[in-house]
């Protein structure tokens, strides 16, 4: 299966040092920490000797695409309940699931927000008895697990860590390996107050440009502007808006110029093709990636 070895770019703004932990180059499709989260799960289906996964998102869910790569990989089948109308089943995203071999079945969104109820889940396992179920963004307490794993020795002079926050799967995780001189923060990409409680963490609420999956000009104008000075690729969910939230806080000198900044690069750039079709977006110009 892959090998997690950490690529760090070093980037200097405005006099301060921030690393860019690169977790979306460890794959093409399982990109970012969808890796982490998936890892043990995958385990643990063999463990239950289950022959498939089941799991949950929407029609361009990032989730969706590793879940299915990742399978192919592991010898698993994939089945994909999916958020809205088989007429999505050719975006880019879920083509490319489709290739690695995914069942995809679609729910209407009442339906999916059962997604956790037991009594849903009860029918889904005897409707699909061979296969595993992982909640949508593998967020249980495997997927936390791994993504205990994203920080490593490489990362240790670092001081103050920031991700971007859906779930939360990645900053519980992420939460629980700080080393006592390093604090988490997490940008939040959806329009609710989060919270935490756990030691030595923020979460900040002002960066989520209207709600999930939303942008304005000022976000998009943040993304050609990064990728141009700095040719390291964004997607427009997640990692725009967290790489503005660090930014703006360095233009507004929110931030300690003489600690370790670091930021998490979630991937989930696989998105961005179906992300521009969604809403006629034309980029500019083409990032030449920087992966040293």
């Amino acid at each position: 299966m892959i090998q997690y070895k950490p690529i760090i770019n070093h980037l200097h703004y405005n006099g301060y040092s921030i690393g860019v932990l690169r977790l979306d180059l460890i794959h093409p499709e399982i990109s970012g920490n969808k890796w982490f989260k998936l890892k043990y799960n995958l385990e643990q289906a063999k463990l239950e000797k289950k022959d498939g996964i089941l799991t949950f998102g929407g029609a361009f869910s990032n989730h969706i695409v590793a879940t299915a790569a990742a399978c192919k990989l592991a010898n698993l089948k994939s089945v994909g309940m999916i958020r809205g109308e088989a007429s999505s089943a050719t975006n880019p995203t879920l083509a490319i699931a489709r290739k690695y071999g995914m069942d995809l079945q679609f729910i209407s969104r009442e339906e999916y927000r059962k997604k956790t109820d037991p009594e849903f889940i009860q029918l889904l396992q005897q409707q699909f008895p061979n296969c595993y179920i992982i909640p949508e963004g593998g967020d249980n307490e495997l997927g936390q697990k791994g993504c205990m794993e994203i920080l490593t020795p490489e990362t240790n002079n670092c001081d103050v860590i920031f991700c971007a926050y859906g779930t939360g799967t990645t900053f519980k995780g992420i939460a629980q390996s700080l080393l006592p001189h390093q604090t988490l923060h997490g940008i939040n990409v959806l329009n609710f107050e989060a919270t935490t409680t756990q030691p030595n963490t923020s979460l900040i609420n002002d960066y989520h440009f209207g709600s999930y999956a939303k942008h304005t000009a000022q976000l998009l104008e943040f993304k050609e502007w990064f990728e141009s000075h700095f040719h390291i690729p964004l997607d427009y969910v997640y990692t725009a808006k967290l790489f503005f939230g660090v930014f703006d806080l360095i233009k507004h000198h929110k931030l300690d110029k003489t600690k370790e900044i670091l930021i998490i690069h979630s991937g989930g750039l696989q998105g961005n093709q179906g992300y521009e079709n969604r809403y006629n977006l034309k980029p500019i110009r083409q990032v030449n990636d920087a992966q040293g």
